[in-house]
């Protein structure tokens, strides 16, 4: 927090800002980095969260955080058992075989394979569990009292940092505390992630493209979820996947298709996409796991992402920035010139086409010069949905370097008809506007004579209210009185010098030195925040060049 706010002010609380160079932001994220391993797993979900929030940190951050992998040292296997047993009872009786070396190891929790037993098992004619090999997944002995006391430190330590940064920036750390406490106790919630999970298999239960497990409910709690072990290849293993002959373009191609589906029509979706969650069946079926990270979108929040890819599609640039503003994530006082720039470079890399350097370097600068407030925040509301947007494009983009994003969302909102729905949207929209034009038009005419007719008789007022967002009046009158006192302070100097007072013409000497600071400061324009623009395919192109 220290460094973050010394890279903000040369003297820590005031003074200049410092323009500090990516080899300084890279060792500090790189410490970072060893910090939150070192403090254990509330930490290493919190540097996970932070690896996928470009608004809060810059690239050299987000690039050395990525890394960051949800794997911990494996709790024993006595502490484990002891909290496996406190919720099915005996292993012995309730699994017919049971491994006792974890085959995943995550910071909340850690996953064993074993072999439901048939007589433990309760009769369902639905659900024949006998002598199904399954995963327990079991939450890590004593991790409740751990996240709480970390969760407190990291709400005492927020109002401090809040004190070093912009509003913008404020704004998207005060959300993503908020998201942060909401998201780990819902993921240590093993029921909630059971019924996440059930109504998520229930949504793709007619699709043979995607395979998720069902949960084993007799041989589950609020600290274990059973549910079937199903194998798979890593989807991010490209050799092992080549060697088995499965098209990736098309797995890529259904990995989105799904991930929309979830976001668009079905407002629920697993939020948690990174290669170690996602496997691919030697039949070419994506298999999902672990939806303990999953979430929720309100309808208000599906209709504007709808509105955002019909714009992508249509490549509709004032519609994209449109739907951006209503949503909350771009600011309304952003510059338009500049942000269409960016999204036409923007959807551009999510073509699969290549990005010219020196239209990102031209763009840099026009932001460096044009925007003084960041112009991105990120509501709560959209926070996984933003992680879930980036993690599967880059997925996608390892499975296929020439993965076109916008062509494959383009064929399934044409599918679903949403383009057509927008079209008529549309047109309902120009005929309402039509129609109040009209019946604008019938109440001018009277409007206006009487106006004229109060002009005639001289019975004609006009109130002008005068905003004043950027405090222009303030900075005068600051300056006004600075000029003053700098004024009254010289020619006191003058005076006490000549009256041979040297004391007193010091100490107005030093009064004026603070006075002519003032002045000069409140004369300086505002320093734009040095932003960069990161474009996923690029970056990844450019770092494959470099290695």
């Amino acid at each position: 927090m220290l460094a973050y706010a010394r890279d903000r002010r040369r003297f820590l609380l005031f003074g200049p800002r410092r323009q500090v160079g990516t080899e300084v932001h890279r060792q500090r994220a790189e410490r970072l980095l060893e910090s939150l391993l070192t403090l254990g797993p509330t930490f290493i979900k919190l540097g996970q969260l932070l690896s996928t929030r470009p608004d809060v940190l810059p690239p050299a951050y987000i690039d050395v955080l990525s890394a960051l992998q949800d794997e911990v040292p494996p709790a024993p296997w006595p502490e484990a058992k002891d909290v496996l047993e406190d919720e099915l009872g005996p292993v012995d009786e309730r699994f017919a075989a049971f491994d006792s070396d974890p085959i995943s190891g995550a910071s909340l929790g850690q996953v064993y394979r074993a072999r439901v037993d048939p007589g433990a098992v309760e009769t369902n004619p639905v659900t024949d569990v006998d002598g199904r090999e399954v995963a327990v997944k079991v939450r890590r002995p004593n991790i409740e009292a751990l996240v709480r006391a970390d969760l407190r430190v990291i709400k005492w330590s927020l109002p401090i940092l809040l004190y070093f940064v912009d509003d913008s920036r404020a704004f998207s750390l005060e959300n993503l505390a908020d998201e942060f406490a909401k998201t780990i106790r819902e993921e240590m919630d093993y029921e909630r992630e059971a019924e996440m999970l059930a109504e998520i298999r229930s949504n793709f239960a007619d699709d043979d493209r995607f395979l998720i497990p069902e949960v084993i409910e007799s041989h589950s709690g609020p600290r274990v979820l059973t549910m079937d072990y199903i194998e798979g290849t890593k989807i991010n293993d490209l050799e092992e996947l080549e060697r088995k002959g499965l098209d990736r373009t098309e797995v890529a191609e259904n990995l989105e298709r799904a991930y929309l589906q979830m976001i668009m029509d079905d407002g629920v979706f697993h939020a948690d996409p990174h290669p170690g969650n996602l496997a691919v069946t030697d039949e070419g079926r994506i298999v999902f796991y672990d939806f303990g990270m999953s979430g929720r979108v309100d309808p208000f929040v599906q209709e504007k992402i709808i509105d955002f890819y019909v714009a992508v599609a249509n490549q509709d640039i004032d519609a994209i920035l449109d739907a951006l503003i209503e949503i909350g994530t771009l600011s309304p006082d952003a510059d338009r010139g500049v942000m269409a720039e960016v999204m036409e470079l923007a959807i551009q890399d999510a073509r699969g086409e290549d990005v010219e350097q020196y239209r990102v370097n031209q763009i840099v600068g026009q932001i460096e010069d044009s925007i003084y407030v960041f112009p991105f925040r990120l509501p709560k509301n959209l926070a996984l949905v933003l992680r879930v947007a980036t993690v599967v494009e880059g997925v996608c983009v390892t499975l296929d370097p020439d993965f076109d994003f916008i062509s494959v969302a383009t064929a399934y909102l044409t599918e679903q008809g949403y383009r057509e729905e927008s079209i008529r949207r549309y047109l309902e929209e120009t005929g309402r506007q039509l129609r109040e034009t009209s019946e604008s038009l019938t109440r001018l005419a009277p409007k206006a004579e009487r106006t004229l007719d109060r002009l005639e008789r001289d019975d004609l007022y006009v109130r002008i209210g005068l905003e004043d967002d950027e405090n222009v009046f303030d900075k005068l009158a600051k300056r006004l009185v600075y000029g003053m006192l700098l004024t009254m302070s010289l020619f006191s100097m003058g005076v006490l010098y000549a009256l041979e007072a040297p004391r007193a013409s010091i100490v107005a000497a030093v009064f004026s030195v603070v006075v002519t600071v003032q002045l000069y400061r409140s004369f300086r324009k505002p320093e734009s925040i040095h932003a960069r623009p990161q474009f996923t395919r690029h970056n990844l192109r450019q770092r494959r060049g470099e290695e």
